[in-house]
């Protein structure tokens, strides 16, 4: 910048603005609308607010979401062999996003869902994590470390739970290499995604492991979270939500509304998702989860970095004795929140008020739905041949 200018220097995203437009020689009119106020959002948000980037916003649906319980809940009535309660709800999905066909396809998926009685979706909270590395003297130093933290883990979660009403720590992995000692640390958060809260309960406790025993923290983050990272790790154990979901969809209602037969998807399925996935090295198995996710996360004030986990994730199909769909996706690691974060803005508040959840696990719930509807829908196109076609008519600028 000329003379030494920081953006620091300026009080108002109007200055910032009109300070680039001299700068650049250009107009940032439509940078300089937006309806949020900036006292609430830089520093919590955002730094060097200069405007708003408006991304067009849609709604899908209502897709019917059944047997809204959490995964524990239905273990825990199993085990007690009593009747499952069945509860259905609708959700309107919004969309924000750049890209034609998409709402439409969902759309498509939510009512060959609906029609079809509905997603049977079920949501267990793994919690948030965040893993540090310390750094020990040998092998031996690492492995008492961790039998440390074992023993002492009471005392730690009592820590952690001090700096934050929210949160609970629930259970920690561990993995030594060489002299570095890996820990990964699970939470329950509430409503609230919870990353910092994560991130300062980790803080506290780093330190009171590093007066306890020999080792360093190197770094609060080790990579073993793993955060906004796509790994093995978040597919096998699980990050934030895991979320499973499924719908049985009779042949007729595949032939009208789908165009296509329950064969022709399952095996788009096998062969793109399952053995497409397998010859690319892929950690996805399935069509466009971030896709769906995107959409979502960005209409809803969610932080888009985690679009990146919930790509992961597979998608199945069979087809049933009597020649109907059995469709499923599984989703292990959904990194969401209904407070905090980005859903405070006003519009991300319009569009949960759209969704009309009452938490995040019935949040994560309706977004298993969405998804599944989606994935349904693109891969009944891709099925039909109908891909290209569909992009071409809503997904191009009409030049007529």
């Amino acid at each position: 910048m000329k003379n030494n200018t920081s953006f620091r220097d300026f009080h108002s995203a109007q200055k910032r603005r009109e300070f680039l437009e001299k700068e650049l020689n250009i107009k940032l009119d439509n940078t300089g609308s937006f309806s949020f106020p900036e006292e609430t959002t830089i520093g919590r948000n955002i730094e060097n607010l200069i405007g708003a980037a408006q991304i067009p916003l849609g709604v899908a649906g209502p897709v019917r979401v059944k047997s809204l319980r959490t995964c524990s809940q239905v273990r825990k009535t199993l085990r007690q062999q009593a009747v499952l309660e069945s509860r259905v709800k609708e959700f309107y999905i919004p969309l924000a996003t750049t890209e034609g066909a998409l709402v439409a396809s969902i759309s498509r998926g939510c009512k060959a869902t609906s029609e079809s009685g509905g997603v049977n979706v079920y949501v267990e909270n793994v919690g948030i994590t965040r893993g540090p590395v310390f750094k020990l003297n040998n092998l031996g130093e690492a492995m008492r470390t961790e039998i440390w933290i074992e023993k002492n883990f009471k005392t730690l979660a009592k820590l952690a739970e001090s700096t934050s009403s929210h949160l609970k720590l629930l259970k920690a992995d561990y993995q030594v290499l060489g002299r570095n000692l890996f820990v990964r640390f699970y939470f329950d958060t509430g409503d609230a995604m919870g990353m910092n809260m994560a991130t300062f309960a980790t803080d506290a406790m780093a330190k009171l492991i590093e007066q306890k025993t020999k080792a360093q923290c190197i770094s609060l983050s080790g990579n073993f979270c793993v955060d906004k990272k796509p790994s093995w790790s978040n597919f096998i154990l699980g990050r934030g939500k895991k979320v499973w979901a499924e719908c049985i969809l009779p042949k007729q209602v595949v032939a009208d509304i789908l165009k296509v037969t329950p064969k022709e998807i399952t095996e788009v399925v096998e062969r793109k998702c399952h053995l497409g996935s397998m010859m690319s090295g892929s950690l996805g198995f399935n069509s466009h989860f971030a896709n769906i996710a995107a959409a979502i996360f960005a209409a809803t004030g969610q932080d888009l970095a985690h679009v990146t986990e919930a790509s992961l994730g597979v998608t199945s199909a069979e087809i049933l004795d009597n020649g109907d769909l059995y469709f499923s996706i599984y989703l292990p690691s959904l990194i969401v929140g209904t407070v905090g974060g980005g859903t405070h803005l006003p519009t991300q508040q319009e569009a949960l008020k759209i969704m009309k959840v009452t938490g995040v696990l019935e949040y994560a719930m309706a977004v298993g739905g969405a998804i599944l509807s989606g994935e349904l829908s693109l891969i009944a196109s891709l099925a039909e041949g109908s891909l290209a076609k569909a992009h071409k008519k809503l997904g191009r600028k009409s030049r007529g």
